[in-house]
């Protein structure tokens, strides 16, 4: 059995990673692997291949960025990425996250539907069925049987953008257009609530749905001695006694309409000045923060990271959407639990009894949800539930799975 992913990244970001471990999970159970990505490094992996480069993409962003059609264009990395699976022969395609401008989305999944290619669709995020936008939020035009357009786009100018106005109804058709008839499709969501609005979609509201949580590595992210805990603490400056918070954000911001909600974190130790947030990713040096919040920038380090969290009391969540959340896994494979609000795929994925969560923007109740967490004890058990449906393994069994039947399924039409 062969497989070819294609993703935007490969080892970067998390469906970078997802797509390497999937990858080299697979070679190691013997299957035949290839990868083709479009954006960021060059790698050393056997069977992966970028296909596009930075400055290839980038114009193909300028190119969006007039025409208001974020998924077409990339002509080129389309053609390259066509012919590789003409010449490689898969058994099965699986489609990752397919955003970044390095693939023409409409052709190729018209290519794959019209050559009868057995096909997956991993949904990291929600713009394969609106159409258009990662993270509708509050918007429904593309649940209507007419889709986007049939009146003004309420998020053009931040999710979407042009030179030329508003094209939300034309790519929605687009995109509608591609996947109607394509049957040797299952479509795989990484979280029951991503699944249900897919479901709900016109555009693959009818295909094969599934639920596959995503994987991360155990080896790292566990539980560590609380002796090593301690010297982390101290280098950072912070008493053995101090509570701490601990936010993990790609980007970090004070902005209150940032979909990450850095702003209520800052909001949150305001009010709680007896407890310390720390604080990892991207942030902006002029931004004025209160005295018992650290920002520690952009993290790289596995390892470090899967410390941090460990070394918390309790990991904190704000963001106003999320289809899944590697941040909750992460923190409670490292037996610390999360709080945060209510984001559509967090409060499903998350271990309940370690976790809790609140509407969106209730500041008060997200403090009484943290003080209430701060003056409990750590569970010993959390790393241990958690790395049972979080882990890496279960992941790459549960896709070796569909794979099987899909291949099992293929053949048996072929007979007939």
């Amino acid at each position: 059995m062969k497989i070819l992913q294609i993703n935007n990244v490969y080892d970067f970001g998390s469906t970078g990673k997802i797509t390497r471990d999937i990858h080299l999970g697979l070679l190691e159970r013997g299957y035949d692997s290839v990868v083709y990505y479009g954006r960021r490094y060059k790698t050393d992996d056997p069977g992966v291949y970028k296909i596009c480069s930075e400055l290839y993409g980038k114009a193909q962003n300028g190119l969006y960025q007039i025409t208001g059609i974020k998924y077409g264009g990339c002509y080129i990395s389309t053609c390259k990425i066509i012919r590789a699976i003409k010449e490689e022969k898969p058994d099965i395609v699986h489609l990752q996250c397919l955003n970044g401008h390095f693939v023409n989305i409409y052709r190729l999944v018209t290519f794959l539907k019209e050559n009868k290619i057995p096909t997956i669709l991993t949904l990291h995020a929600e713009f394969m069925y609106t159409g258009g936008c990662s993270h509708a939020l509050d918007c429904d035009q593309w649940e209507s049987d007419e889709g986007c357009g049939n009146s003004k786009c309420p998020l053009y100018g931040k999710e979407l953008k042009s030179r030329l106005g508003d094209r939300s109804a034309e790519m929605w058709q687009r995109m509608k257009n591609s996947f109607e008839g394509f049957d040797n499709l299952v479509i795989v969501s990484v979280s029951p609530w991503l699944m249900e609005r897919a479901k709900a979609s016109k555009i693959l509201g009818e295909k094969k749905h599934l639920v596959i949580y995503n994987g991360l590595d155990t080896g790292i992210f566990h539980d560590y001695p609380k002796n090593e805990l301690n010297i982390i603490k101290a280098k950072l400056g912070y008493q053995p006694e101090d509570k701490i918070v601990f936010h993990a954000s790609p980007s970090f911001s004070n902005n209150p309409n940032s979909i990450k909600g850095g702003y209520y974190v800052l909001q949150l130790a305001e009010r709680m000045k007896d407890v310390q947030f720390l604080v990892a990713g991207k942030y902006a040096e002029s931004m004025e923060i209160p005295s018992n919040v650290r920002l520690l920038g952009n993290i790289t380090d596995k390892a470090y990271m899967a410390k941090l969290y460990a070394m918390a009391d309790v990991t904190l969540l704000t963001s106003k959407r999320e289809t899944f959340s590697m941040v909750c896994a992460e923190s409670l494979c490292c037996g610390t639990p999360v709080v945060g609000f209510k984001a559509g795929a967090p409060e499903m994925i998350s271990l309940p009894e370690f976790s809790t969560f609140c509407n969106y923007g209730d500041t008060d109740e997200l403090e009484v949800m943290l003080s209430d967490w701060l003056n409990r004890a750590k569970n010993t058990k959390i790393s241990e539930n958690a790395h049972n449906i979080y882990r890496n393994q279960k992941m790459i069994n549960d896709y070796i799975k569909v794979y099987e039947s899909m291949c099992l399924g293929n053949r048996k039409a072929l007979e007939k």
